[in-house]
């Protein structure tokens, strides 16, 4: 009897590769290989699952030209690359990787915040440019991260890990705003305080993005959020590009109506917006997060696990949309 036919939309570790290919007949894409739309759909063909990485866009259009999917399983936390109700009117599973990477992003998103706030990029540019030729009192002197008030939005897994850094480490003083509150044992374990949207704005020395992407959240923080931030504070996005209106965020920046931001994450990744790039107050990297080896093979091995539990067993370990199963 034929094993199902698999997908890896994106090169993987050998080692899950490895076990994917003791399941199913596999197809993998190449290290370095993006396909485009249509390409995708052409490699799925015959194919009832695929692993995915959160560039790979999941839609009414790509599932209606892949009738035999069964499973899309994103190696990633976040979905927002999913059309969760087409998949689910086709009956296709969605799966995601929650927790294994909470406390390694979280561990960034703090190294982000503490890059921005004390201006390592911008002062590194000035090093290697050359252009250090003296020592001076001002000298790149950035804003105090110990003792300062620090704003989360979006109070998850991670939102709460970083608040934990925060309060636990360095003594800040957190603040966060979310759809809903937490319990009143969650606050006091991370040690944060619920305050409304605008006062996170204006209160918050240090305020870091990590609420989920839909398209409700489009530009959460645009230019009216951006004026209600001090003067003196920075912004963080961990969470997904297209909260953020980049071109506001570049005026705030220019104008100095902010002192700094750092970016991982964009919108129209991995595109750029060129403006981004002329303003030397802003941290960025490509969206490496939870890019530690450890962390990354777990995320790939949780979608992976996902595909062999349901496909050889009809359960999942992290659905999207548990309905797929039950029907």
């Amino acid at each position: 009897m034929a094993r199902p036919a698999i997908l890896i939309a994106r090169a993987v570790f050998p080692e899950v590769e490895h076990k994917l290919r003791q399941h199913f007949e596999v197809e993998a894409a190449p290290p370095g290989v993006v396909w485009s739309p249509s390409q995708l759909v052409e490699r799925l063909q015959g194919k009832v699952g695929v692993l995915t990485t959160g560039g790979e866009r999941i839609d009414a259009a790509l599932l209606a030209a892949c009738p035999q999917l069964k499973i899309v399983a994103n190696l990633a936390v976040g979905f927002n690359n999913f059309d969760l109700p087409a998949m689910t009117a086709a009956g296709v599973l969605g799966t995601n990787a929650p927790d294994v990477l909470t406390e390694t992003t979280a561990d960034f998103g703090f190294a982000l915040l503490m890059a921005t706030a004390r201006r390592v990029t911008e002062s590194e540019h000035f090093l290697r440019a050359g252009q250090w030729k003296e020592w001076s009192l001002d000298l790149f002197a950035g804003a105090e991260v110990h003792g300062s008030t620090l704003g989360i939005l979006g109070m998850g897994r991670i939102g709460q890990a970083i608040a934990r850094r925060g309060a636990l480490g360095f003594g800040m003083q957190v603040i966060y705003h979310n759809r809903s509150r937490l319990e009143p044992d969650k606050e006091a374990a991370c040690q944060a305080r619920y305050v409304g949207k605008d006062a996170l704005f204006e209160q918050a020395d240090h305020l870091v993005l990590v609420l989920p992407y839909t398209p409700a959240a489009h530009h959460t923080v645009g230019a009216a959020e951006l004026a209600r931030m001090k003067p003196t504070a920075t912004l963080v996005n961990i969470a997904r590009g297209g909260i953020v209106d980049e071109n506001a965020l570049v005026a705030a920046l220019r104008e100095r109506r902010i002192a700094a931001a750092g970016l991982d994450v964009f919108e129209g990744e991995p595109t750029v917006n060129p403006a981004l790039l002329t303003v030397p107050n802003v941290v960025l990297t490509p969206h490496i997060a939870s890019a530690t080896i450890p962390t990354r093979t777990a995320m790939a091995t949780l979608a992976a696990d996902n595909l062999i539990a349901f496909l050889t067993e009809g359960r999942a370990l992290t659905p999207l949309n548990p309905q797929v199963i039950s029907a």
